[in-house]
């Protein structure tokens, strides 16, 4: 099980992960990103602000999302 990462973290302090662009992203890049963490947690940061907070779910919560 790898690090846990808290809510608000700032995503370019999130390191060793692909970053994945939503498909329904348009050509202003609004939209979200998403990535897998080793501890099998989901990262999700705003493509506009990379390096700003990212939110950070169960892969429970993102089933339920």
């Amino acid at each position: 099980m790898g690090f846990s990462y808290g809510n608000g973290v700032q995503a370019s302090q999130i390191q060793g992960v692909a970053w994945q662009k939503a498909r329904a992203s348009d050509a202003f890049n609004n939209c979200v990103e998403i990535a897998q963490l080793a501890s099998g947690e989901v990262a999700v940061r705003n493509s506009r602000f990379p390096d700003g907070p990212a939110l950070v779910f169960t892969q429970s919560e993102m089933l339920a999302f």
